[in-house]
């Protein structure tokens, strides 16, 4: 397991998917709120005796910027939620993977940074597979998941934006990632208190919420992993891998087919986002 290197965000891939399977499947019973609450306070309890172990510390100067990354990391998480429990389970992940255009157009516009041509065409490319995207979800009356789905992918990206921001101050990636589920699973607990409390659980329910939390972290660690040990282009187009994962396992849970347009929309986003990953 130690060399893995870039293969590590295969195992985040798969991670990914089956948490967004349970994810789905719980918000069938519960407000996504609630669920949202299980998926960083059950990755809380996992990951702060994991960095006490290893020595980590938890404090942190960077108090501003934790909390921008953190707030707005909460709100796509959120709309994540929300879709997964309205479209079908590839349409919402898809639609979540926006993220790299996403974060493209924050360096353009926040940095002014140029971008070559070569990425250009490829957001062109992202825009039109979005289109495609959202037609089936409008046509089905599923518009309100689908926009969600996609204010997700746009908060995704303005995340990466805020954590890239935090490695330029010097922050080690474990306390933004605990700091991440930390101020997450405060805002997730008011958004609960807020919206009616929390429902009883059952047996099902309960072991769905365990593992909504535990493997969004594992592979929150995994992906954090494949970056540090992997090849950075080959890394974020194993990441993809989270896509194909959804597709098939929504298949295997009896969701249906897809519609051709959203075949064609996953195809342009994947590609585009390829593209986007290497400037």
């Amino acid at each position: 397991m130690r060399s893995l290197g870039s293969a590590w965000m295969v195992v985040a891939a798969l991670c990914f998917a089956l948490m967004s399977l349970f994810a789905a499947q719980g918000a069938q019973g519960l407000p996504p709120f609630e669920v949202l609450f299980y998926r960083t306070f059950v990755g809380l309890l996992v990951l702060v005796p994991l960095m006490l172990k290893h020595g980590e510390s938890l404090r942190s100067t960077h108090w501003a910027a934790h909390s921008r990354r953190s707030l707005i990391g909460y709100l796509s998480m959120a709309m994540l939620f929300y879709a997964l429990a309205h479209l079908p389970l590839a349409s919402a992940v898809t639609l979540n993977y926006t993220s790299s255009l996403s974060f493209a157009l924050c360096c353009v516009l926040l940095r002014r940074e140029s971008l070559p041509p070569r990425v250009w065409f490829g957001l062109s490319l992202g825009f039109v597979g979005i289109a495609c995207m959202l037609r089936p979800t409008f046509d089905a009356g599923q518009w309100l998941g689908g926009l969600m789905g996609l204010g997700s992918g746009l908060g995704a990206g303005l995340a990466l934006y805020h954590v890239r921001e935090l490695g330029e101050l010097g922050e080690r990636p474990a306390v933004t990632v605990f700091w991440l589920y930390c101020l997450s699973t405060l805002f997730g607990l008011l958004a609960v208190l807020a919206t009616g409390g929390f429902h009883a659980l059952d047996a099902g329910q309960a072991w769905r919420m365990a593992g909504v939390g535990v493997l969004g972290l594992g592979g929150q660690l995994a992906m954090t992993r494949a970056y540090k040990e992997g090849r950075k282009f080959l890394v974020s187009s194993l990441a993809y891998l989270t896509v194909l994962f959804a597709a098939l396992i929504g298949a295997l849970d009896g969701q249906g087919a897809l519609p051709l347009w959203s075949w064609l929309g996953m195809a342009l986003i994947v590609g585009s986002g390829l593209l986007a990953a290497r400037r």
